[in-house]
C-alpha cells in the first residue's frame, strides 16, 4: 500500500498535522508519501500575512502532482479552513484533476481529511463535509473515525477531532500548535485510510 498525504498550510499546522498522519502510516508498515500542495500567493503577500517564515519549514517537501495522484492507494487530504470552506490554493489543485475525473482514475480509492481553524467552532465540520464534494466525484470512499476511537471524547481541553476527520484548533492568534491529541486523530485517521485501502485491493 501507498499512500499520498497531501497537505497545503498557511502557518505550519496542517503540515504538523499532515506529518503525524504520515508518520502513524509508517509506523504501521503502510508508505506513506508526504506532499506538499503548492502556495498561490506571492512572497510579499505571504510576508504581510507573517507567513513566510512559517512556510520556510515545510519548502523542502516535494510539491504534489495531479498526475502521479493514480499511483496511489488512498490519500490523507489536510488544510486550513477558510470561511467554512477548503482553501483557494488546495482547491485549485483539486479543480486541476478533471483529466483524471474523465478517466476514471481515482475511482475506488479512500480518502480521510484534516482540516484547522482558529477556534473550536471555526468551521472545522462544515470544511470537512463540503470538501469532500469533489472527491465524491472521483468516485472515491470518503473514511472516517468512528466512536470507537476513545481520543475523540476527550473533554478536559480544547482539542480538535470529529467523526468526520482529523481537526486542530491554532488559537486566534495562530501560536496553539497541535496537540498530542489531534495528531494521534490524525495518525488514527490516516491508519484506518491504509487499512481500508489494503482491503480494497486485496
Amino acid at each position: 500500500m501507498r499512500i499520498g498525504v497531501l497537505f497545503y498550510s498557511t502557518y505550519g499546522h496542517n503540515y504538523a498535522m499532515a506529518a503525524a498522519a504520515a508518520e502513524g502510516l509508517r509506523k504501521s508498515g503502510i508508505d506513506a508519501d508526504l506532499l506538499r500542495v503548492p502556495e498561490t500567493l506571492s512572497k510579499d503577500i505571504l510576508e504581510k500575512m507573517g507567513a513566510l517564515d512559517a512556510q520556510k519549514v515545510f519548502e523542502h517537501i516535494p510539491a504534489a502532482e495531479v498526475s502521479k495522484l493514480p499511483e496511489y492507494d488512498g490519500f490523507i487530504f489536510s488544510f486550513p479552513t477558510r470561511f467554512g470552506n477548503m482553501p483557494a490554493q488546495f482547491k485549485a489543485f483539486v479543480d486541476a484533476t478533471g483529466g483524471l475525473w474523465q478517466t476514471g482514475a481515482l475511482i475506488g480509492k479512500p480518502f480521510g481529511l484534516i482540516a484547522g481553524s482558529a477556534t473550536q467552532h471555526g468551521g472545522q465540520e462544515s470544511t470537512l463535509l463540503t470538501s469532500m464534494v469533489p472527491f465524491i466525484h472521483h468516485g472515491m470512499i470518503y473514511v472516517g473515525i468512528p466512536q470507537s476511537e476513545g481520543a475523540l471524547f476527550n473533554s478536559t481541553t480544547v482539542e480538535g477531532g470529529s467523526f468526520y476527520g482529523a481537526t486542530t484548533v491554532s488559537g486566534g492568534d495562530g501560536s496553539r500548535q497541535p496537540s498530542e491529541i489531534e495528531k494521534e486523530i490524525a495518525s488514527i485517521l490516516a491508519v484506518r485510510v491504509g487499512k481500508i485501502a489494503a482491503k480494497l485491493a486485496a
